[in-house]
């Protein structure tokens, strides 16, 4: 039988086969090999061959994954060089942002764009609780989504709490599958209960988080849209750590600098000082940003090398 994974819990998973029936799984053992150099061999969004286990237990082994035409991973909260791969086989991703309570931090947001560009994920950006918003906070948010905007993103604003501008992240959705991630605290539990009223999950107030040592899981799940398509929920993170990426690399994932790169004069330019840079020449132009600029030299100086 083929499968499709919609739940990931460790070593056991939630498969749905061909028919709509869910089964518990869990992977033969033969999938315990040492290339896999993921923390998780088999992601939500994965398609499988599944063989029946026990009918009155409602499980089966999982045999084979099949290819994946894309995923997203990143670093893993416990092993530095390991990778954990966040969900596979999607469309697009979605971000979920807030200008304040929480503010989501411009080089959050940006790992997560250069984490979608290394995988060929389109990715769309979501800013919640616009009721809460000042006009400086308003004025902000049209900053920052003019600089998303002219780099090719679609950027949306949208409040739950009024339920405003959801509609119009929900036509987003229709008949694609997306990954949703974000911070804790920014909505993503409320976002999916309005889609989704049936499956009531729980949200968390974020006054009195202290941020510390929670939201370590990382384990997603899916969900059928009764408009076509899938979402995957995300657990909130507080860092989105880059993995199998090195320093020469990075401008590729930036689409304002990959559109430059021929104009440097050395091929493996970093655009920091070196002579006959396109990149550096734009920023100062004004035709890049310069907050992109100095998140590209933010995340550039956090890529530790691996030596073998």
């Amino acid at each position: 039988m083929k499968g499709l994974v919609y739940k990931s819990t460790g070593s056991w998973y939630i498969v749905k086969d061909d028919t709509g029936r869910f089964w518990n799984a869990r992977m033969k053992g033969i999938f315990k090999m040492d290339e896999i150099t993921s923390t998780n061999p088999v992601s939500v969004g994965d398609e499988v061959a599944i063989e029946l286990e026990s009918e009155t237990e409602n499980t089966v082994q999982i045999v084979k994954i099949y290819d994946r035409r894309n995923y997203i991973n990143r670093q893993s909260p416990r092993m530095k060089f390991q990778h954990h791969i966040v969900a596979a086989n999607i469309d697009q991703s979605l971000l979920l942002a807030t200008i304040r309570e929480p503010r989501t931090s411009q080089g959050f947001i940006d790992r997560f764009l250069v984490a979608s560009e290394m995988y060929h994920v389109p990715a769309i950006i979501v800013f919640n609780k616009a009721d809460l918003y000042k006009k400086k906070d308003d004025e902000k948010y049209e900053e920052i989504r003019d600089m998303y905007e002219a780099i090719g993103y679609h950027v949306f604003l949208m409040s739950i709490k009024d339920m405003t501008g959801i509609d119009e992240v929900k036509k987003e959705l229709e008949n694609k599958i997306t990954l949703v991630s974000g911070h804790s605290g920014v909505g993503k539990s409320s976002l999916l209960n309005v889609i989704f009223p049936e499956i009531n999950l729980k949200t968390k107030d974020i006054s009195g988080w202290s941020g510390k040592g929670q939201h370590t899981t990382t384990f997603a799940e899916m969900y059928d849209l009764s408009t076509g398509g899938r979402i995957i929920d995300t657990p909130g993170m507080r860092e989105f750590g880059l993995v199998d990426i090195s320093k020469q690399e990075l401008s590729h994932y930036f689409p304002e600098m990959r559109e430059r790169l021929a104009g440097c004069h050395f091929n493996n330019c970093l655009h920091i000082d070196e002579p006959g840079c396109a990149i550096k020449v734009a920023v100062e132009e004004g035709e890049i940003n310069v907050n992109r600029y100095v998140s590209y030299v933010n995340i550039l100086g956090s890529i530790e090398q691996r030596s073998y």
